[in-house]
């Protein structure tokens, strides 16, 4: 089993799961889930309910002035 504990492959889940970890840390919780089935387990539930969530908001439409709000704030903390 990976060094990678299901402490630390927990609080790394979301970030796994949206492929923002570094190789490094992805590859030590994919092994770690290969292992652990309680980690699996709740990896799936995450996964599911991301789905449900995004099924569920595919006909939503933000406002339109919501991207301009967006990019203006994202600018402003970059300074």
């Amino acid at each position: 089993m990976s060094d990678c504990g299901c402490e630390k492959a927990q609080l790394e889940l979301q970030e796994y799961l949206r492929h923002e970890l570094c190789t490094g840390d992805a590859d030590a919780v994919r092994a770690h889930l290969e292992h652990c089935e309680s980690c699996s387990s709740e990896a799936q539930v995450h996964t599911v309910i991301t789905e449900v969530v995004r099924r569920s908001c595919r006909d939503e439409v933000a406002p339109s002035d919501l991207r301009t709000r967006v990019l203006d704030a994202l600018r402003t903390s970059a300074h």
